[in-house]
């Protein structure tokens, strides 16, 4: 019954053995600008941005990701691409990526960090911050020219090379002054002095043959012509610094102008005035903007995390949104799995946006949008955004059984006493501002809500504020239905709320370290309990009834609602636990704390399983209801990161921590989904790879069946009906001539007959009557069990044989059947031998019924036989009687637990 186990996974290198990184969610771009392609073979436009260590691909027809870079060793600092290659760099290096996927080319040879990168035909060139220019041979990734400028003179902002200018480039520098250098010559052609507005921003190349805009750091645009040196047209723009500048080339001579507080200002160069303006088209800078080539379509990206596609297509010269990818502008604050199936993970960030995020796919996410005080009034008398906005969300809860038909999200904002309803199905805020009476007519300004749940119905929401007061209202309509306690439930601030799954009980937890029980429609108090430390969140799992309750002396507590015990404790965190989520099954508990740790607490055993470090401490993090994810939110980080759960598709070893485990620090999961490492060619797996094979037997006391399948033991006994019964109607036809078969000895296992000597010499026409009595194997093996006593050999015979050869054997036996009394005698002690191991139990019932079938009327008349079989009845006996006492013990039970009312 030995059966070899699979490889157990276990933690590599002191990494997760339960997690592993799987991708980031919600990254579109940096404060990096863009870069547009045009694929030829392919005829289509793509979008290129920076997110992170890695740059994402998208088309710019539907917005979709087409390709996702491997990651850089660090954050890129500067991207740019031609035809083939995509050049991106951090630090003193430059990469060349082709298939905007791997790299190809490493180029080595700066000394400060690249900050401005230009590709020129078959070289590429890069300005660092020390002033030095290197051009580079693409495939050779040798240095073809290396410029050194001095910062005083002429410190290189902007690069740009000119249309149809052969082997050129234009330089500007933050002293305002352009230089025109040949870069095959090493010559200065021309120097422009500038213009005494300030240094240069950005350089663009105008629709028409010798133009350029230059942006500069004083807010003017200046057309200039660089063959004549002369100065064809100047706008200003009052927002600061120009930040971009591209032109239209459907045929509109239109230029727009990017700022750093996010506005978009489109020029009119015919009539040389300013025809629109897009305000707010980002929240931050505008970091790169392009006109599509030959359509009415404007790329722009900022370091709010947003991707935007402006059509114009309207009256006005104004362009509408018609594409978007956006996530969280600045950090998560909270995160939460929305629904069931584990696709959609509601988001809250400190820019004050409720958003939502699908694992499945990018165009499954939306943005519910930032809270407002009063929408209505905002948009009638035309304020400002910002003047009526709330603050940002600190806690949410959500429930999907009523969505459809009224609000599902309520959310409280950080140190706001007001807590919103928010629609998911709407995607928007919802119609209902749940604040309490006692409340509404003063606003204090150190009073706010600190916790919020929402009931299993999805018909009431409970909400806690930071002057202990609780109250309960109701979803649809938005009325106060009451409070918890007399004045209010706890002297302390509330630190947490929850509702059991039937609306039975409210529990609350209050920083003066108290935890209650609520009746939840009377609202009396049930029970109350006093905790070892200040509570400082807390968490339930509704459908097995624990209550997680971190506290601020780094500890988690454990609690059963139905006893009201505290069942676990577990220490081992360094500081404050910024949140908890359980796994599905309510076996796990996850927590998360400010010491960069994620750790998993087996609540059965009460042992630490898996822990492993983070670069940045994880802000939030929610398990998916379906238990194949762990999603997580960092600081100062604004992505998702999902980690997938490895115990669903291999064999995780968990087994409790030491006490002195140290983690390893792992890295963040990249956007593009990773796959599994294969460690099996390590040399160091003899603990992390464990091969596990079964034992024939546990224990010696244990009753032990084998492994053999039903069919060759369970019909012994009606042998005779199936032959009766499979018996042919027709007698079997001899064919004519009978085909070569080579010979084979009879069994389940084919095994060829071997070939027998032919003795002309010696033959005899005298019959040999030994001959016709052959003794079989197994006949053999019994005899000579009874001398040494040893069975294992012709039950290893028994076990390969199927029930008619064992029936055959079996009748063999008996002194009439040319077997004899002593050898029936020897089948007995096997029989009482399999009893005393208490091995193959099934196989020695199926056996013993089927030889006392056979031989009944011999083994009565024989003493010797009745003599044996006395003892194995006894055997028998005391076997069945101890299964027996375990059987009714087992049922004993399982009728208890089924009837008894617990």
């Amino acid at each position: 019954m030995s059966r070899a186990g699979s490889a157990v996974r276990a933690a590599p290198g002191g990494g997760s053995a339960l997690f592993s990184g799987f991708r980031a969610l919600g990254l579109y771009s940096n404060h990096l600008p863009h870069v547009l392609r045009y694929h030829q073979r392919h005829r289509e436009f793509y979008l290129l941005t920076a997110a992170g260590r890695s740059f994402h691909t998208y088309n710019v027809k539907k917005l979709g990701i087409v390709a996702v870079s491997n990651a850089l060793l660090q954050d890129i600092t500067c991207l740019a691409a031609d035809r083939m290659l995509v050049f991106a760099s951090y630090g003193n290096l430059l990469h060349a990526f082709a298939r905007n996927k791997e790299v190809v080319h490493i180029y080595d040879g700066h000394r400060g960090e690249i900050r401005l990168l230009q590709p020129f035909g078959d070289h590429v060139i890069s300005v660092d911050i020390d002033n030095v220019l290197i051009v580079w041979d693409v495939q050779s990734e040798e240095e073809y020219l290396q410029l050194n400028f001095d910062k005083a003179i002429f410190a290189v902002s902007a690069i740009m090379h000119p249309s149809t200018y052969l082997n050129k480039i234009l330089l500007g520098s933050e002293q305002g002054s352009l230089q025109l250098w040949n870069v095959k010559s090493n010559k200065l052609l021309y120097s422009f002095p500038g213009w005494g507005l300030g240094g240069v921003t950005t350089l663009e190349q105008a629709p028409a043959v010798d133009v350029v805009a230059i942006g500069l750091v004083s807010g003017h645009i200046i057309v200039h012509n660089i063959k004549f040196d002369e100065t064809l047209m100047k706008f200003q723009q009052d927002w600061g610094p120009i930040t971009a500048i591209s032109f239209r080339t459907d045929g509109h001579p239109v230029m727009a102008a990017g700022s750093p507080i996010g506005h978009i200002a489109l020029w009119d160069l015919e009539e040389k005035k300013l025809i629109s303006q897009m305000r707010n088209a980002h929240s931050t800078a505008i970091a790169g903007m392009s006109f599509v080539q030959g359509e009415p379509l404007l790329v722009t990206n900022g370091a709010d995390n947003a991707i935007k596609i402006w059509i114009f297509d309207g009256p006005g010269g104004s362009g509408r949104l018609l594409r978007c990818r956006m996530g969280h502008s600045a950090p998560p604050t909270k995160i939460r799995y929305h629904g069931q199936n584990g696709q959609q993970i509601l988001s809250a960030g400190q820019d004050g946006t409720l958003q939502s995020f699908s694992t499945v796919h990018e165009r499954f996410n939306k943005s519910l949008g930032r809270g407002s005080i009063n929408k209505k009034k905002s948009k009638r008398k035309g304020l400002q955004y910002d003047t009526m906005a709330l603050p940002p969300i600190t806690a949410f809860a959500t429930e999907i059984a009523r969505q459809n038909d009224w609000d599902g999200i309520i959310a409280c904002h950080q140190g706001y006493i007001t807590c919103t309803t928010w629609n998911y199905q709407k995607t928007t805020m919802g119609a209902h501002k749940l604040k309490p009476k006692a409340f509404s007519k003063n606003k204090p300004l150190d009073v706010y809500a600190t916790v919020v749940d929402i009931t299993t119905c999805g018909n009431f929401a409970v909400i806690g504020l930071s002057t202990g007061h609780v109250d309960v209202y109701n979803m649809q309509s938005g009325i106060h239905r009451g409070h918890y306690g007399k004045e209010k439930a706890h002297e302390g601030a509330i630190r947490g709320v929850a509702v059991d799954g039937l609306n039975q009980f409210t529990i609350t937890a209050g920083s003066e370290g108290l935890i209650k029980f609520w009746k939840f429609k009377t609202m009396d108090l049930v029970y109350s309990a006093n905790l070892s430390s200040s509570p400082s969140a807390m968490l339930l799992h509704r459908d097995s009834g624990i209550l997680g309750i971190a506290s601020d002396d780094f500890g988690i507590s454990v609690l059963d609602i139905e006893t009201r015990r505290i069942v676990r404790k577990f220490s081992g965190h360094h500081s404050q636990i910024n949140d908890m989520t359980f796994s599905p099954d309510g076996r796990w508990l996850i927590t998360a704390s400010m010491d960069c740790t994620i750790k998993t607490w087996d609540l059965p055993s009460g042992c630490l399983i898996d822990c492993f470090l983070l670069d940045s401490a994880a802000i939030s993090i929610s398990m998916s209801p379906t238990g194949d994810f762990l999603a997580s939110s960092h600081v100062d980080d604004l992505g998702i990161y999902l980690w997938s759960n490895c115990s669903l598709y291999s064999l995780v070893s968990l087994r409790p921590l030491p006490a002195d485990y140290e983690p390893s620090v792992i890295m963040l999961p990249g956007t593009c989904p990773t796959q599994d490492v294969d460690i099996t060619g390590d040399e160091e797996t003899s603990d992390e790879m464990i091969d596990y094979s079964s034992p024939e037997q546990l224990e010696g006391q244990l009753v032990t069946l084998s492994s053999l399948s039903e069919s060759r033991w369970k019909n012994l006994l009606s042998l005779d009906v199936i032959k009766k019964r499979n018996k042919p109607r027709e007698p079997p036809k001899v064919p004519k001539s009978a085909p070569f078969f080579i010979p084979t000895v009879p069994g389940l296992i084919p095994r060829y007959a071997a070939a027998k000597e032919e003795n002309d010499e010696q033959q005899s026409k005298v019959v040999n009557l030994g001959v016709l009595a052959q003794k079989s194997d197994f006949y053999v093996q019994l005899e000579e069990a009874l001398s040494s006593n040893e069975y294992k050999s012709p039950l290893n015979i028994l076990k390969e044989m199927g029930p008619s050869s064992i029936e055959i054997e079996l009748r063999g036996l008996a002194p009439d059947a040319g077997g004899s009394v002593e050898v029936m005698k020897s089948f007995l002690r096997l029989i009482g031998t399999m009893l005393n191991t208490k091995r193959d139990f099934e196989l020695a019932q199926a056996y013993l019924a089927l030889f006392l079938k056979l031989h009944l009327k011999i083994l009565s008349s024989e003493p010797v036989l009745l003599e044996e079989i006395a003892k194995v009845s006894t055997q028998l006996e005391e076997t069945w009687i101890h299964l027996q006492t375990l059987f009714n013990q087992s049922l004993c039970v399982l009728n208890y637990m089924k009837s008894a009312l617990l």
